[in-house]
């Protein structure tokens, strides 16, 4: 379960990134150079890549946090997780 959080928001940044997240990690194969590559299956276009697991941490954190600066300053809708019968954001 997910709701949005849109328009002025009463959450920081540091807020946003102290919620869970869905990282999706895939490892990435191609024209003979492997590296890992991660997206935040909550933040549409929050994603990045990296040459090794051990540097993909900082960097999706990174991602994580210009995505969410983005979307306040754009005023955007922020989809965040339920957590149990409480939601991870104000409506």
């Amino acid at each position: 379960m997910s709701t949005m959080v849109s328009g002025k928001s009463k959450m920081s940044v540091a807020d946003y990134l102290k919620l869970p997240y869905t990282i999706q990690v895939t490892q990435d194969e191609s024209e003979g150079y492997t590296s890992q590559f991660a997206r935040v299956e909550e933040l549409p276009g929050c994603m990045t890549q990296a040459d090794t697991f051990d540097e993909l941490g900082e960097m999706i954190e990174d991602a994580k946090r210009a995505w969410i600066e983005s979307a306040l300053e754009d005023g955007e809708s922020i989809r965040c997780n339920a957590v149990g019968p409480q939601l991870s954001c104000p409506l």
